[in-house]
């Protein structure tokens, strides 16, 4: 344990950050808002926190708070932090996520998703727990990082304000009145005694890009320090001609590095969870016919669905003798250091959403990377020593990508930011301080959206109950409505297991190769009614085979069964899994909010009913060509091979999402009476043709 200890203490001290610590603490004390550009691998994500910590900065039971784009960083990073800190995950170090949380009230370094913070803002608007707060990754400008910062701007003006005034007025006791900033509603000034324990804001803007310009100025004229990384020379290779399958294209080089190539690990980027089980498969076909010698490889994925554990196997060496294969999203270009790779596989495409507010159509598209991605990813290669990467087009190619990648803010639905930003008590969405302003089509797209789901008042102001019980469930608004409604359609057990499926990646898994016996596996759950019905079907199978005979098994041999049960089914375990726990994190708000929990039975006409009351701007109407019309949007889309209704075609349905890919595509549906619709939304559907 010694040993380890101090194989740990050389290992900080070895991170590029530690020859600056004295540095960037006194930088930190002297300016409220500190830039700090870094790259990857320079430590500055891990160490940071650890000497605010050591610097005094969580005195009076504050708080340093680390925030994160995604999930799989947040945990991932807490994990290390807790293990470099000898202290146990959850207690000193922690890490809060959507529907999992390891916190208590001894933690003072927090790690968490930006859209955390910005819900735990709903409850505590001047976040007066935190003494600094790390937002990192910043330069990939999620929607959640940009709201965030703005969100900060103002809160870092109240407390400052706060901190002068109050120690001019200590002993009024008018603590009664509510101040304003900027139409953010904050809540009232600390009493007598409390002065000390609201101090400003420290804000700290953490960036992997180089370009600070656009932080600095926005924080009018905020210090930018620059950390030196630790990058070895990193050889580029681009292909001759340009790849028309990159999945098997990647596919073939990793097999092309295993063989021709020194020992090393490969980390290949692909854009989602379906292409890299895609590639896992084809590997796993592959290998045998390698001869004995050189079957030494083992293939891991990350991705941000994936549950915790899982994701926990990237960082794992490989066994002895083998060489490990990483296959990730993007989530691998900048969040998470990986060690021992040596070599990256690089296809030059990334997934990313793209909102038209003029149709009102969100589609997931694959499209090309951005310089500053492809940079970040042969960067990978070079952390430990020098390495090599292998782009999957050519070099004329790379030179046409766009420089960096554009703001998802301004492509993206705004409807869940909206209402969270109304539930701040920011009435004036079109004046908000963005660092980078959505257009006003957008915001006035999703007010209107939210209008017809009934979470604002004709005035747009957030309305009571309905759209204060919205903003409080961390769902899409769409959702939230529809498990509000469900407690009066009496089927709220069915929507809760409904909304938790829908909230993961693919249920079903397919592989390529037992596509017959998986289509058959399917039919087991399918329901005539649709695919929401097929889903809950398949959560209640599951929950019947681990409570048959295994009341009393360990958690283990629960976990065990599980598996067994999913890979006979054709089911994704990570992905049933995940389900359950925001089932019963969902179900925990509910009780809370006191909806009524009750269940429809068998009597599945009062579910459909209610889909067609929460979901009626995701409806459709068959055309005579056997395509369907979307009614919101006039928009002509397909049914998703994928579904269980994609041969029957019924006459009305209502579907979760419109997948724009090579055609539109709606997913998760349900057939529905077109009457509903009408008598059900009639606000909406009484002005249709």
């Amino acid at each position: 344990m010694k040993f380890l200890r101090q194989k740990i203490l050389e290992q900080r001290k070895s991170l590029p950050i530690a020859a600056v610590e004295k540095r960037l603490v006194e930088e930190v004390r002297n300016n409220h808002t500190l830039i700090i550009v870094g790259e990857t691998g320079s430590g500055k994500t891990t160490q940071l926190p650890q000497y605010l910590f050591k610097a005094g900065f969580c005195r009076d039971v504050k708080l340093v708070g680390v925030t994160q784009p995604r999930r799989v960083a947040a945990v991932t990073v807490a994990k290390r932090v807790a293990e470099e800190s000898g202290v146990q995950l959850g207690q000193r170090v922690g890490y809060s996520v959507r529907f999992d949380d390891m916190t208590c009230g001894s933690t003072r370094i927090k790690y968490m998703t930006d859209g955390l913070l910005l819900r735990e803002a709903l409850l505590d608007p001047r976040l007066s727990r935190y003494s600094v707060i790390v937002v990192d990754e910043a330069h990939e400008r999620t929607v959640h990082t940009d709201v965030l910062l703005g969100l900060l701007k103002n809160v870092q003006k109240a407390r400052s304000q706060s901190a002068n005034e109050l120690a001019g007025r200590a002993n009024s006791n008018n603590d009664t009145n509510l101040e304003k900033d900027n139409g953010v509603q904050m809540a009232s000034p600390p009493k007598q005694g409390q002065v000390a324990k609201l101090p400003p804001l420290r804000l700290i803007i953490m960036s992997a890009s180089l370009d600070a310009r656009i932080f600095s100025e926005y924080f009018g004229g905020a210090k930018a320090v620059h950390v030196q990384g630790r990058q070895f020379p990193v050889d580029v290779f681009y292909t001759l001609h340009a790849e028309t399958d990159y999945v098997e294209a990647a596919m073939v080089t990793i097999f092309q590095i295993h063989l021709e190539e020194a020992p090393g690990d490969i980390l290949v980027f692909l854009t989602g969870q379906e292409e890299i089980e895609s590639v896992e498969g084809l590997v796993r076909d592959k290998l045998p016919q390698l001869p004995e010698g050189n079957r030494n490889m083992v293939t891991v994925p990350i991705y941000a669905s994936l549950p915790s554990e899982q994701q926990m196997k990237a960082f794992m060496p490989a066994p002895d003798g083998f060489r490990k294969v990483i296959l990730a999203t993007n989530i691998a270009e900048t969040s998470v250091t990986i060690p021992g790779i040596k070599y990256v596989v690089d296809p030059g495409v990334v997934k990313a959403r793209n909102y038209n507010p003029r149709t009102g159509i969100e589609s997931l598209n694959i499209i090309p990377t951005s310089k500053a991605q492809a940079l970040q990813r042969s960067g990978r290669a070079g952390r430990e020593g020098p390495g090599k990467c292998f782009r999957l087009y050519t070099e004329r190619e790379f030179e046409k990508l766009a420089d960096s990648t554009v703001p998802e803010i301004k492509r993206c639905n705004l409807s869940n930011v909206i209402l969270q930003l109304k539930a701040l008590g920011i009435d004036d969405i079109i004046g908000f301080d963005f660092m980078e302003k959505p257009s006003r089509m957008a915001i006035v797209k999703s007010l209107e959206e939210l209008f017809l789901l009934g979470a604002l008042t004709e005035e747009y102001k957030l309305s009571d109950p309905i759209g204060n019980q919205m903003a409080k469930l961390p769902l899409d608004p769409i959702y939230s409505k529809a498990l509000i409604l469900s407690s009066q359609f009496n089927c709220l057990e069915e929507m809760l297991i409904a909304v938790s499926m829908l909230s993961v990646e693919s249920i079903f898994f397919t592989p390529r190769e037992k596509q017959e016996e998986a289509r058959t596996a399917v039919k087991r759950f399918s329901s005539p009614e649709g695919d929401h019905i097929t889903l809950i079907n398949v959560y209640r199978s599951c929950d019947e085979f681990l409570e048959s005979g295994n009341a009393n098994s360990s958690k283990e041999k629960t976990f065990k069964n599980m598996k067994k049960w999913c890979k006979e089914n054709f089911v994704n375990g990570r992905s049933l899994r995940h389900a359950r726990d925001v089932h019963s994190q969902i179900r925990d708000h509910v009780k809370q909010m006191g909806l009524r929990i009750a269940s429809c039975g068998e009597d599945m006409l009062l579910f459909r009913r209610c889909l067609a009351a929460s979901f009626f701007l995701n409806a459709a109407l068959k055309q005579p060509d056997g395509t369907y019309r979307a009614l919101a949007s006039s928009q002509m889309v397909q049914i998703h091979p994928t579904s269980v209704l994609f041969r029957a075609k019924p006459d009305c349905i209502i579907f979760n999402e419109l997948v724009r890919t090579n055609q539109n595509y709606i997913r998760d549906v349900t057939r529905i009476d077109p009457m509903w619709l009408t008598e059900l939304a009639p606000h909406f559907y009484a002005r249709q043709d």
